[in-house]
Parts: C-alpha cells; structure tokens; sequence
C-alpha cells in the first residue's frame, strides 16, 4: 500500500502530531476529549507512536495523587490512592486484559479453548489473584520511593514506558483471532513501534534519571515475557494480551526502580 494512502503512516508536521495524540489518549483514557469526527480504520495503529505520551499524562495523573497523599498519609497508602486514580483515568483497560489473559493461561484445552475463556466477561480465580498482585507489587514498590517526587517520577516513567512496548509486540507477533485488535486497528509498521520505545525511553530518562537503565531493561523483560506466553499458548496477540503486556511491564519498572532506589 502507498505510504501516503496508508492510514497507519505517520502524518507529516503537528497536525498529525495532535491528531495521533488525541486518538492515543481518546484509547487509552476516559478524558472528556472533543469529538473530532468520524474515525479511519488504521489511524489507531499510527497513533501507538504516541501511546507513551498518553502515559505520561496518566502517569503524570497518579503522580500527582501520590504527591499529595503522601504528604499527608503513609507512603503506601498514598501509593494505593495514586493507582486507583489511574484505573479511574482508564477505565482499567490493562487491568481487564490482564484478568482475561491470566484466566485464559490458566484454562485447560488448547488454544481455542483459551482463547474462549479470555472471551467471557466474568474473572475467573486466575483473574482474580492476577489483579491482586498487580495492584499489590505495584503499589509496594511505589511506597519505596524515597520522596514524593521520586514517586511522581516513577508514575510517570512506568506509565509512559510500560505503553511504549505495545506497538512492538504487535510486530514480533501475529494476531490471534482474524476478528481481534489487529483486524480492526491496524497493525503498526517497524518505525511506529521504534519511535514508541525511543519515546518512551526519553519519556522515562527525564523522570526517573539514571533509574530509567533498569527500567527500561525490566520493561522489555516484562512484555517479553507476555509476548513469548502468547505465542506458546495462543499463537499471537490479543488486545487482552496486550493489556496484560503493558501491566507485566508495567509492574517490572515499578520492580526496578524500587531496587534502585534501595
């Protein structure tokens, strides 16, 4: 397809910018965003380049929580009421791919059958203990954090970083179902999912320091680990693997900045 017909080619100048960066957050997040029309199929594959950027406002979201609360509360109390405003801010996407991925792995059968179980809306108890721990380790490390804004760094830096892996396993690996994410959003190409993983890399080294080595390290350990799981069990990619991805990921960051900052 030419690249200039191509609705997964990055538009040129900041139109496209703002464009992708509205749709990336419009995805991720339950902002009240403008409605800027009807939606191209393809777009939201272009706009991944940006999915690090709308992390960094979620991020920078639960941050600011965590700033206030712990000022006034215990470190990990704060931590706890910095994460509920994320899932606030995105309708806890991840979280629910992370539930569906954890009952499908945990299913008995072969891959339809997981791929089955990952349809049912109810959490299984696979689900279940997959959410607990996600939002238990996560908030632990966070609660390290030697000072408010080293938290708020880290929220930012995880957010923004465990999203930039998104776009890259949708290129090492096929989609699942011929019906899932990949058939309707579009499959982004190689300098999407590197531009995402550099932006994320940039986003995280402003945030965090010299603490975004590991970061970045535990990130790709994370998602690695997903994408390898989902290639041995479901043969590819769903978006509920992908949420699960971003939440592996994600608390691999919150991991290594912990023993960072010890």
């Amino acid at each position: 397809m030419n690249e200039v017909t191509d609705p997964t080619h990055p538009v040129a100048g900041w139109r496209g910018v703002v464009a992708d960066a509205h749709l990336a957050l419009a995805f991720l997040t339950r902002l009240p965003l403008p409605d800027t029309g009807a939606y191209v199929p393809g777009a939201l594959a272009r706009s991944m380049r940006l999915f690090p950027l709308a992390g960094a406002v979620i991020g920078l979201i639960g941050g600011a929580v965590f700033v206030v609360g712990h000022t006034l509360l215990p470190p990990l109390l704060a931590a706890l009421l910095a994460l509920l405003a994320t899932l606030m801010v995105t309708g806890a996407l991840h979280e629910d791919g992370l539930a569906d991925t954890a009952d499908g792995l945990g299913a008995r059968g072969g891959r339809e059958k997981r791929l089955e179980v990952m349809r049912d809306s109810r959490s299984g108890a696979y689900g279940v203990a997959a959410l607990v721990f996600s939002v238990a380790l996560r908030a632990t490390a966070l609660a390290a954090a030697p000072t408010a804004l080293a938290g708020l760094g880290a929220m930012i830096a995880a957010a923004a970083l465990s999203r930039a892996t998104v776009p890259a396993i949708m290129q090492i690996l096929p989609p699942a179902r011929a019906d899932g994410l990949g058939a309707g959003a579009g499959l982004p190409h190689a300098g999407i999912a590197a531009t995402a993983l550099v932006l994320g890399s940039i986003i995280a080294a402003i945030a965090t320091g010299l603490g975004a080595a590991p970061a970045i390290v535990a990130a790709l350990v994370g998602a690695g680990l997903i994408a390898w799981l989902a290639r041995r069990c479901f043969g590819g990619f769903t978006g509920d693997i992908l949420g699960a991805a971003q939440q592996l990921a994600e608390i691999a960051i919150f991991i290594a900045l912990a023993g960072y900052w010890s």
